[in-house]
């Protein structure tokens, strides 16, 4: 679920309005060459962007993980997830840090749900540093995952049909398992899982978000 995820609209910049070439006479005095022009008045240009480091999430970054999810839960963009299953996952998480001062400002988790199959999950980044590649960063670290691990396909559960799209993920409907997954896959207490099978019973979970694929 994500959100995009996980996040990830471009970043934009601005520049200042050029100082009037008129001459500035204080007072009502008349305008002199030799006297100087005023500072322009500009606005303060936007932070440089940071080095980002995609790490693996540690216990001690669930705080982190709160702090960044919390905003897209009530928003309706994100699931809650208690405290305690953040703990429980931490290792299926990655987060993003800047280098400098070590701050996370992003999160993603990568759950195998079969032996080919695993979906992303709680892809999000603080919107402060939307734009500046945050999630696209994570994204492709879950991924790189998700190949090592040796899963063929990975599903999400989004909003940010487009984000996902970038990375190749399509848009899906039919859950795509034969016959014996499935009933092996309803044995499952998740609620991703019963959200990837479309199960009745987390519909509420899943309006106007987009089941999608990718097959790496």
């Amino acid at each position: 679920m994500s959100s995009p995820s996980s996040a990830s609209s471009g970043s934009s910049a601005f520049s200042a309005s050029s100082a009037s070439s008129a001459s500035y006479a204080p007072s009502g005095a008349p305008a002199s060459s030799s006297q100087p022009l005023p500072p322009a008045s500009v606005p303060a240009a936007p932070r440089p962007a940071r080095a980002i480091t995609v790490r693996r999430a540690r216990t001690s970054d669930v705080a982190a993980l709160r702090r960044l999810v919390d905003p897209y839960v009530r928003r309706g963009i994100l699931l809650d997830k208690a405290t305690v299953t953040l703990y429980e996952a931490i290792q299926e998480f990655w987060v993003a840090e800047r280098d400098d001062d070590a701050t996370v400002v992003g999160c993603g988790a990568l759950h195998v749900m079969w032996e080919d199959l695993a979906e992303v999950r709680t892809l999000a980044v603080d919107p402060s540093f939307k734009g500046a590649g945050v999630g696209h960063q994570v994204l492709d670290k879950l991924l790189h995952t998700a190949r090592w691990l040796g899963v063929r396909r990975v599903f999400c559960l989004t909003f940010e049909v487009d984000f996902f799209a970038k990375h190749g993920f399509t848009e899906i409907g039919e859950t795509p398992v034969d016959g014996d997954v499935y009933s092996e896959l309803l044995r499952s207490y998740d609620e991703g899982v019963a959200e990837f099978l479309g199960l009745e019973r987390v519909k509420p979970n899943t309006l106007g978000n987009s089941r999608m694929l990718l097959h790496l």
